[in-house]
């Protein structure tokens, strides 16, 4: 009888989860396991009691100029939000109406689907290609109103090509939401094509190379004509104090600090690469700051691996987009990439353990 309550879209989407557990070293949700710049932590505690008693100011100005700075735009085309997941959710409702289409790539982040659902949008998927790249043609086939790029994509951390993100940019019908969470670990274009197209919505978050997850911010970049839709559609106060003036400093006098730990990601990363292809286990190319690696019955492997201290994603049913993903069934692993001596040790748990893709 209550299911009857239920929007008819929402009654097949599963809540977002995640675990925890005491002891246990999380590599499952690629947030900067070096932490945060300490001038982020100082502008925290520095707050004032009346920072936490009061509604904080709409928008976030001096946040909003640092980012507009940081992305060589004009303040007029930043719209700070609560995480970048926010802020397509957002452009979603913003940008389509119920029962118009939103075409994306499989797999992708997979609070896509959920939040098409959710908006009551049709979804139109196409598979990567062999070489992680994307049919243009297969994607705008029916003229979605809505399309969602993810570079680097998550969960695989592949790079789609500079000229695919172009073409798909210029001729796309409609809005293109260009999700560049990762976007400080590779040479991420969205800021300098969102200036040419207006039809472009790039978003980024200060959970991944900034270190804020736990504040819960990122940003959209996109047209001033198209900027106070999103507000508009996003609400009030959805951007706290503390998480305002934390990405402010970051953005501003934590850049170094957040450069210099994103070169030890792709340092590590590469690294990490070529330790698990000599333990038999060959992860598939990356631009962000995970692995995605390929392995037999993956739940299994996370569990025994957490029984080693080290919490890892379990992805499954991922299409056989390559050959290693044909050799699991679609399993596989998703690894955050951190400092080397820890990332020494996740190896040796996966080689104890016998985990493998052969």
């Amino acid at each position: 009888m209550t299911q009857s309550l239920i929007r008819t879209s929402v009654r097949e989407v599963a809540p977002y989860s995640t675990t925890s557990a005491p002891g246990v070293v999380d590599l499952s949700d690629n947030t900067n396991l070096w932490g945060t710049a300490p001038c982020a932590l100082d502008a925290v505690r520095s707050l004032d009691s009346s920072a936490i008693t009061r509604y904080p100011t709409i928008p976030p100005d001096g946040l909003v100029r640092a980012i507009a700075e940081y992305a060589g735009v004009s303040s007029d085309m930043i719209v700070p939000g609560c995480g970048s997941d926010d802020l397509i959710d957002c452009a979603m409702r913003a940008f389509a109406e119920p029962g118009d289409t939103i075409a994306f790539v499989t797999p992708t982040f997979s609070m896509v689907p959920a939040y098409a659902a959710t908006n009551g949008l049709r979804m139109h998927v196409v598979p990567y290609s062999s070489d992680f790249n994307v049919d243009v043609d297969a994607l705008l086939f029916p003229r979605p109103r809505l399309v969602y790029l993810c570079a680097p994509n998550n969960p695989t951390g592949t790079m789609l090509s500079p000229a695919t993100v172009e073409r798909v940019v210029r001729e796309a019908p409609g809005i293109v939401i260009l999700d560049e969470a990762y976007g400080e670990f590779a040479s991420a274009a969205g800021f300098s094509l969102v200036t040419r197209h207006e039809r472009l919505v790039v978003t980024r978050t200060f959970s991944k190379a900034f270190g804020l997850a736990g504040l819960r911010i990122g940003y959209a970049v996109l047209a001033p004509a198209l900027s106070r839709a999103l507000e508009a559609v996003r609400g009030p106060y959805k951007v706290n104090a503390a998480a305002a003036a934390a990405a402010t400093a970051a953005i501003t006098d934590g850049l170094s600090w957040m450069q210099t730990h994103a070169d030890d990601v792709a340092r590590n990363r590469d690294r990490m690469r070529a330790l698990l292809a000599s333990i038999g286990l060959h992860a598939l190319p990356s631009a962000a700051n995970f692995l995605c690696v390929p392995c037999h019955d993956s739940s299994n492997a996370a569990a025994r691996v957490r029984a080693r201290g080290f919490a890892l994603r379990a992805l499954n049913d991922l299409p056989p987009i390559c050959d290693s993903l044909v050799r699991s069934s679609g399993s596989a692993l998703r690894i955050a990439v951190g400092p080397w001596p820890l990332m020494e040790q996740v190896s040796a748990a996966l080689q104890t353990e016998g985990i493998t893709c052969e």
